[in-house]
């Protein structure tokens, strides 16, 4: 016969263990003896390693009494259902996993290769990150709203980005966002813009709502984009 400590040392449990599982019901609490002590016999060494080896193996303690209870059938299609439903657990996640993954890619995630590789692109002519940052959003926009027109619209962009005018207005226009409003540069530089615009005219405008918000997340950055683009309105107007 055992004690309480001798069967947690015996099983490799902790004492505070065996405890619970009487609290829990999983496991009879002996009588104490005339000496004070409970002692445990050779079934609740039998209990006591079913209940640790189900709960090692990932079995709620709830369902721990219910197989305990059973008989040899219930408890095996029990297991068989448990089985399951961590199998179930393993493949969600795996596929976390496999989503974390993604993440530390940053923006793979979020955009197709062709965007990514614009990107780089644009970086490596020497545009800012927050520019690029800027611009990536709205590609992120592009990519959910617009699906079908997205690789299109990286392609024009790619394209573009060979006349070294463009170059030269994208550069210009990413100094401009540290520019104050009433900067006197900036009806130049939307001048310029809207003079390009007007000998390249485009093929892939964007649906009117999409258009919106990416104006909003460009032009909203900086207070000197905003008037920018409040020149290239004006111009426009008078300049249909």
């Amino acid at each position: 016969m055992l004690t309480i400590g001798q069967l947690a040392a015996r099983v490799g449990v902790t004492i505070r263990a065996i405890r619970h599982y009487h609290q829990r019901g999983l496991l009879p609490e002996p009588e104490r003896d005339a000496s004070g002590y409970r002692r445990y016999g050779p079934r609740a060494v039998v209990d006591l390693i079913r209940i640790k080896t189900l709960v090692a193996a990932g079995v709620p303690l709830a369902r721990v009494e219910y197989l305990l209870a059973g008989g040899q059938d219930k408890f095996a299609a029990a297991i068989a259902e448990i089985d399951r439903q961590m199998a179930a657990k393993v493949a969600e996640l795996e596929e976390h996993r496999a989503r974390l993954a993604e993440l530390v890619a940053g923006d793979r995630l979020f955009l197709p290769p062709e965007v990514i590789e614009l990107l780089d692109r644009q970086r490596a002519l020497g545009v800012s990150e927050r520019m690029n940052d800027i611009e990536r959003d709205s590609w992120i926009m592009i990519t959910a709203l617009a699906p079908d027109q997205v690789l299109e619209w990286a392609a024009t962009k790619n394209a573009a980005l060979e006349d070294p005018e463009l170059v030269r207005l994208y550069l210009a226009m990413d100094q401009a966002w540290d520019w104050p409003a009433d900067d006197p540069r900036l009806p130049g530089l939307a001048e310029a813009i809207m003079a390009w615009d007007g000998r390249n005219p485009r093929r892939d405008e964007a649906p009117e709502g999409l258009a919106a918000l990416m104006n909003s997340n460009a032009f909203g950055s900086s207070p000197s984009w905003a008037r920018l683009r409040r020149l290239m309105a004006a111009r426009s107007a008078k300049h249909p």
